[in-house]
This record gives structure tokens, sequence and C-alpha cells, in this order.
């Protein structure tokens, strides 16, 4: 368990209340849940719909690619404003900020009126991606005294499967009625339905007492007064400077496979496996049903057996399914089988890489740290989904531009966990620190 530092310096007040009661920790699990959901409905919407919107905007395969680069290269410095907004503002604030800005991402997607502007409008999507560290950091100071924690949280954060089948289960219900920039517009209307439930979430009673504390361990400034310089001396010193290179490698080259064959599935399903889109679409949708149980089953192995070593093992496992896939034959069947349990072994570990971190880092440093290795995913992305688009560009098919953009890349990943903090001796000792 991890050493509650700010309530040994604080003394009196927010870090010495009641923990949180069953029904608390059930409301907060549930909206932070949905708010995840509808985040991830979003993000992922874009890239089940490039197909339709480059027929649309008269782009080819190559030039959709580009374009989602492009859009990356956007969100990543929109998302390196959130993880610092959460020391500062509070983890309840936060998550209300950015799903506000979801939402008004979401519908003016729908308004795009040509390459430019939509290119802009998609790179603040980086708010809702954010939405996961707010959540990782939240729940794991929420959820800090319940037994099972992990598989606690990672039905929380089985919202993306959820979201990403949601996402392309309505799209096949309603595109052919309403087109894709209605469907961005159903996105983000759903998001604003949940912002009010989202106003009477706690604050974290961590971040009451970091509020609170005069000092911590820099000795000078309370942590929500920090400036960004400190935050990163903080998160590379040399105690914890190991963890959070590898924190950092291990979402920046497990972005580049998660672009290419889960953001981008659909492109990847058509163009590589000859799959219809409609086809590619249910194919998603039932892939996301198996995914979700991936995320179940995960958090409760990281419970059991470690999160890291189970994230490390998973990660393997994905990247040599993905070759299968990817060479394999193109039979529906046999895609199915083969990208569902892509996605089981992929997306699955991220239900306890996001507590994982959650834990690792210490308190004062938890939301920049976070968000710090966070926001490399969509740098994972641009190099991806830039390297896809440049092996096509290349004449390279879609399979090996996949294998080489993506699979070799969550290999990496898995690599680079490895070298992370093992959670095991976190229940026994403090996290690591500065």
């Amino acid at each position: 368990m991890i050493e509650d530092v700010a309530s040994q310096k604080s003394g009196p007040g927010p870090a010495a209340q009641q923990p949180a009661t069953n029904r608390t920790i059930a409301y907060v699990c549930l909206i932070c849940g949905l708010a995840w959901v509808m985040s991830v409905y979003d993000f992922t919407l874009f890239g089940t719909l490039l197909p339709v919107m480059a027929d649309d905007f008269g782009w080819s395969a190559a030039q959709a690619t580009t374009v989602n680069t492009i859009c990356q290269v956007g969100i990543f410095f929109v998302s390196l404003v959130p993880g610092f907004m959460i020391d500062r503002l509070g983890r309840k604030k936060s998550l209300v900020i950015l799903m506000l800005g979801g939402a008004v991402v979401a519908g003016m997607t729908g308004l795009a009126m040509g390459t430019l502007s939509l290119l802009f409008i998609r790179s603040l999507s980086g708010l809702s991606l954010a939405e996961e560290v707010v959540n990782a950091v939240y729940l794991s100071e929420m959820l800090e005294k319940v037994k099972r924690r992990g598989l606690i949280y990672s039905l929380v954060q089985s919202g993306w499967p959820i979201g990403a089948l949601l996402g392309a289960g309505v799209c096949a219900i309603t595109l052919p009625m309403v087109g894709w920039r209605w469907s961005f517009a159903i996105a983000g209307a759903g998001t604003l339905l949940i912002i009010p439930f989202a106003l009477r979430l706690p604050e974290s009673r961590t971040k009451a007492a970091l509020a609170t504390a005069p000092t911590l361990d820099t000795g000078a400034v309370r942590p929500d007064k920090r400036p960004l310089s400190e935050e990163l001396r903080v998160l590379f010193a040399p105690r914890l400077r190991r963890h959070t290179l590898a924190m950092c490698g291990a979402w920046l080259f497990n972005w580049f496979g998660n672009q290419v064959l889960t953001v981008l599935g659909t492109t990847v399903l058509v163009e590589a496996k000859g799959i219809p889109l409609e086809r590619s679409l249910i194919i998603l949708v039932v892939s996301n049903v198996v995914a979700f149980f991936g995320y179940l089953i995960h958090g409760w192995l990281g419970d059991r057996v470690g999160r890291r070593n189970t994230i490390v093992r998973s990660w393997v496992v994905a990247a040599v399914l993905s070759v299968v896939l990817l060479l394999g034959p193109n039979e529906e069947i046999f895609v199915f089988v083969a990208y569902s349990l892509f996605l089981f072994f992929q997306l699955g570990p991220y239900a306890a890489l996001l507590f994982y971190m959650g834990e690792s880092f210490p308190e004062e440093a938890r939301g920049s740290g976070a968000n710090l290795a966070h926001a490399l995913a969509p740098v994972g992305s641009v190099f991806g989904s830039g390297i896809l688009a440049g092996m096509l560009a290349l004449g390279v098919t879609m399979s090996w531009s996949a294998i080489i953009a993506g699979s070799i890349f969550i290999a990496i990943s898995a690599a680079c966990m490895r070298f992370g903090v093992d959670d095991r001796t976190l229940r026994h000792s403090p996290a690591p620190t500065a």
C-alpha cells in the first residue's frame, strides 16, 4: 500500500476525514466509467469513420493516414496540459473541464468544412483522451483502501472497448441514415448528459491533503503551486528516473500499435484483409466485446500476480497475434478470431496499466507523472500513423506496413514496461520518491 505522505505532514484537515463509503465509491466509479465510455466513443469514432470521411473529402488511403498523423501532433500538445491541471485544480474539476471540452470538440467535428478545419478540431480531442489520466489518479486514491481495487478499476477502464463498441455499433445503424457528421454530434450529446452527474463527485482526500500541506519532498512549495520545471525535476530525480522513462517508453511505443491496429482498425481490415467496411464494423463491434472481458481478466490478474508482469506478458502475446492476423488468411472467421484475441491481449492490460501508474508515482507528482507518460501516446500515434503512411506511399502492402509500424513496437513497449517499478513491492512499501 502506498504511504499517504500528505496525511503524515499536513496534520488535521481533509486527509483526516473518514474514508469514502461504498455508495460513494460506486457512484464515482459509475460516473468516471460513463465519462470514459463517451470519451472513447468520440476518440475512436474518428478512426472508425476515416474511410467514409476520406471518400467525402477525396483522400486516398495514404492521404487519410497522413491527415490522422497531423491530428495526432496537435493531440500531443493539447494532452500535455491536463496532467498539471490535475495536481493544481483537483481531480473532480479536471474531469468536468475535460468532459465539457470533449463534448464541444465532438460537436465541432461534424461542422468541419475542409481538411484544415478538421485538423484543428481533432487536435483538440486530446482533451477527451486525457480523461484516462484523471480516472487513473482519481480512482487510485478513492480505491486506496479497497481490497480488489485493480479489478474494480478494470470495470471503469473497460470503457475503452465499450466506447469503441458503442461507436462502431451506432455507426453501423445510423451512418446510412444521418452520415458521419451527425455521428460525432451524437457522441458530444452523450457526454453533455453525464456532466451534471460529474459535478456531484467528491474530491479525493489525497488531493485535499496536498492542497493544505505547506511543503513536501521539494521543501519549497505546495504541489498544487509547483511550477512545471519543479514537476519535471521530481519526475526525473535519480530514484524515480528509471520508472518515469519506463512508463514513457511503454506508452510511446505501445501507441504505435494502438494507432495502427485499433484506432485505424477498420482501415487495416479493409485494405489489408479485403473486408468490406460494413463487415469490418461488425467485426470491430464483436471483437470489442471480447476486449471488454480482457479488461476484467487483466484487472483481476494484476491484483493476484502483479500489474507490471501481467502487462509485459500480454503485450508480447499481442505482438505475436497481430502478425498472425496480418499474414494469415483473409477469411472473415479467421480475421474475427485473430482480431478478437489481439484486442484481448493488447487492450486488456490497460486496466492494469492505468491503475499501476496511479499507485507507482508519488502522490505529490501523481498527476504530472501519469500525464507525462500518457501524453506520449499521441506521439506514438504520430509516428505509428506516419510510418504507416510512409510505407503505403512507398508501395508496401498494408499488411507489412502495419507489422512494421505497429506489431514490432508493441513488442518494444513490453520490453520498456519490464523496467518499471515492481508493483508487488508497493503493497508493502511506499512508492518511489525523488
